[in-house]
């Protein structure tokens, strides 16, 4: 695999040779075009789940941050989540605490750790395109082929990595194939950047020949990026796409109809979701009616071992001195990350119990957890929010339930996922095993509910698409007067929790920034105080504009 190192020219670092000697380069592709695709669109994929080829904590892709902190999906959880109302770190983790009150600057080691991660991986993919598409080397037809579709799909890998850059940092650099070896990327606009990527996108979408093997971007996966593309057009570039956000949705939801939770294609058990089994629900899986987690990333122990991904969501909410955590299938437990009272709110508990199916698993008042989040470094001052589990379901897809009672502290336990014979979880894992989904069917349907809602798309569909999402999780549906937008903005976050869209979604309904939406240390303060606009993007991290110089333009305010 090719190894990269921290980012000066986001081209020119692919002039590096590899660490390993055994290792596959571009020089290798005219004696074996075969074993150079193969290899290098692995790591393109592979880049998603595992931070560089040393191990779960070492020998990162990237410098800035630990090989641990610095995974693909854990920087955009740090960016995406603790930014929010819906969890805090606990840990005093450098930069960390920083993001979880609304106090970063330029300066901050996980923003830097953050633009160096997605720009590594779109230098893999440019690579890839640049060197199969050089038109040097004679392929067969078969290899012709596979060669066609590896390009669709790391045009597809590099214009997700841009989705977050775009997201998080608005003005940032042009790295294309286009460019030859050592050029140096310019800088472009928001809207320049968000043309580039779309127009890509679209044309990957009209060639992409699905191939339904799992772990691969599959068709739906591409259009439902293009929907979120389109869906934070006007946020972003002040342009309304609300139009095309939901004709793509329909594209996606029309191939999908037909089985599954009351045949709209969703899983039948929102918990089965983000188990260990959850691969079944993804392209390639034994459960086609129900192939709900369009996108994913894979992780499967111990092949795949990171601290980033679905490993990091299940030890970061577990404490051993507070739950038993070999009921959720992980010999790990990190006690560093509770939800804010704002987020748990949103269920409507009472007495620490919510009618909400999709808290099944939470800690709450009745495991000796409090709601409130007076104690900013304290576990269980806040609930502990579990959703990933690395349990396993049965083979249809359903997740059993279970209760516990822990003798050591008397506390009754709800946990999901098969067991053994002496009433405990048939696996317990070092690292898990738990897929990560990147785009769900389910936040297809929501976002043609909230494009409708926005007045491109008729709006009885829209109310039955968000009320299919509130029955499968077990509350009332909603009536006409209360499809809103207030409460559509709620419901994306109790059904999206987790999975990376909730700073992006407060932005989008303008609550990010400003007093009007207040959470629990928002801006450092327990109640929560208000935050400048420009803070709806991050800055382009110091180091990055020290490279560059005069070229390089800072976001506002930073």
């Amino acid at each position: 695999m090719i190894s990269l190192g921290a980012l000066t020219s986001c081209v020119g670092d692919l002039d590096q040779m590899p660490d390993d000697p055994n290792s596959i380069t571009p020089g290798d592709f005219s004696s074996n075009p075969k074993k150079y695709m193969g290899e290098v669109m692995a790591k393109c994929y592979s880049s998603l789940a595992v931070s560089g080829q040393g191990g779960p904590g070492g020998g990162a892709d990237i410098s800035g941050l630990d090989g641990g902190t610095s995974n693909w999906s854990r920087v955009i959880f740090m960016l995406n989540e603790f930014t929010t109302d819906e969890v805090s770190w606990i840990w005093p983790d450098v930069g960390v605490f920083d993001l979880c009150t609304g106090t970063w600057g330029s300066s901050n080691g996980n923003l830097y750790g953050a633009y160096g991660r997605f720009y590594t991986h779109i230098a893999v993919c440019n690579d890839f395109i640049r060197t199969v598409n050089s038109g040097y080397f004679n392929l067969s037809d078969d290899l012709r082929a596979d060669a066609d579709q590896f390009i669709l799909e790391a045009r597809a890998l590099r214009d997700l990595s841009y989705y977050y850059v775009i997201d998080f940092f608005g003005n940032a650099v042009r790295a294309w194939d286009d460019m030859a070896y050592g050029d140096v990327p310019q800088q472009m606009s928001r809207k320049e950047l968000f043309d580039l990527v779309t127009n890509d996108l679209e044309d990957v979408l009209a060639n992409f020949k699905d191939s339904g093997v799992y772990g691969r971007v599959g068709k739906d996966g591409v259009e439902a990026l293009l929907c979120r593309f389109y869906l934070n057009a006007e946020s972003w570039i002040g342009e309304n796409m609300y139009a095309k956000c939901w004709e793509h949705a329909q594209n996606i939801i029309g191939r999908h109809q037909g089985g599954g939770f009351q045949n709209s294609g969703l899983a039948n058990d929102y918990l089965a979701l983000f188990c260990a089994s959850n691969d079944m629900f993804m392209p390639g899986g034994s459960l086609s009616s129900q192939n709900e987690i369009l996108w994913g990333i894979p992780f499967s122990y111990p092949q795949t071992q990171s601290y980033g991904g679905t490993m990091f969501l299940i030890a970061a909410a577990t404490s051993a001195a507070s739950m038993p955590t070999v009921l959720y299938g992980l010999n790990a437990d990190w006690s560093c990350m509770h939800a804010r009272e704002q987020f748990a709110d949103k269920f409507n508990f009472n007495g620490g119990v919510s009618q909400d199916n999709r808290t099944y698993l939470w800690c709450t008042e009745v495991q000796g957890f409090s709601r409130t989040n007076d104690d900013f470094s304290t576990f269980t001052d806040g609930y502990a929010p579990l959703k990933f589990t690395n349990t396993k379901a049965n083979p249809d897809g359903t997740l059993p339930r279970h209760t516990y009672q822990n003798p050591a502290n008397g506390y009754t336990y709800n946990w999901a996922g098969l067991e053994e014979v002496n009433g405990l979880p048939a696996q317990v894992n070092d690292f898990s095993d738990t897929d990560f989904p990147i785009i769900r069917l389910a936040d297809v349907y929501l976002m043609a509910s909230e494009c409708a809602l926005r007045g491109a798309g008729d709006r009885s569909t829209g109310l039955q698409y968000v009320n299919l999402i509130r029955q499968r999780a077990g509350v009332s549906t909603w009536n006409d007067a209360e499809y809103n937008l207030n409460n559509m903005i709620d419901e994306r976050s109790r059904e999206l929790y987790w999975e990376n869209t909730r700073r992006t979604d407060l932005i989008r309904f303008g609550r990010f920034t400003g007093s009007s939406y207040t959470w629990s240390w928002k801006n450092n303060m327990r109640t929560g105080g208000s935050m400048p606009e420009y803070m709806n993007l991050f800055p382009i991290p110091s180091d990055i504009i020290a490279t560059y110089g005069s070229s390089m333009k800072q976001n506002p305010g930073y």
